[in-house]
């Protein structure tokens, strides 16, 4: 199972428009159906306030939403803590709360996460600065991630 965050989510939108790759939109659908791909209520959050008609297909496919239970909150601020992050100063560059709490999430539920952030060559030495990727390869994490390119390649789904 994979949960999105909203990087990918708004990148598959932008980049595989529904009326020029309706196979695409027709599988994910169906993987959301299905319960193969969710995500956190936090995420979904970002892309309705950045991208509503996104938002209104996610609900109509009935996307299943993580919520931020006690367990992520506590697993999130094992995170923030291990990056250096102290209240609410988060590096510009870096991770930000709701990146931690979709980490989080996706540790807890034992879930990839599609993720667009950029892959760092070097991974910074602030912690701080590091990025979804980088921060889901920390060994205390362990958390796969993927972008959506490579999520659909693993599908091996074709698409016409």
């Amino acid at each position: 199972m994979q949960t999105f965050d909203a990087s990918s989510t708004i990148y598959a939108w932008d980049n595989y428009p529904i009326n020029q790759f309706p196979s695409l939109w027709a599988w994910m659908g169906k993987q959301i159906t299905e319960g193969t791909f969710v995500m956190t209520r936090v995420a979904f959050e970002e892309v309705e306030s950045k991208y509503p008609p996104c938002a209104e297909w996610l609900k109509t496919q009935e996307v299943t939403l993580t919520n931020i239970t006690d367990e992520i909150v506590q697993k999130a601020f094992r995170i923030k803590q291990l990056l250096g992050i102290e209240g609410d100063k988060y590096h510009p560059k870096g991770v930000g709360e709701n990146d931690i709490f979709i980490i989080a999430a996706a540790h807890i539920e034992d879930l990839e996460l599609v993720s667009e952030e950029g892959r760092q060559k070097d991974v910074p030495k602030l912690r701080s600065r590091m990025k979804i990727p980088a921060v889901c390869l920390l060994d205390e994490v362990a958390v796969p991630c993927i972008n959506f390119l490579e999520l659909i390649k693993q599908s091996g789904e074709v698409f016409h």
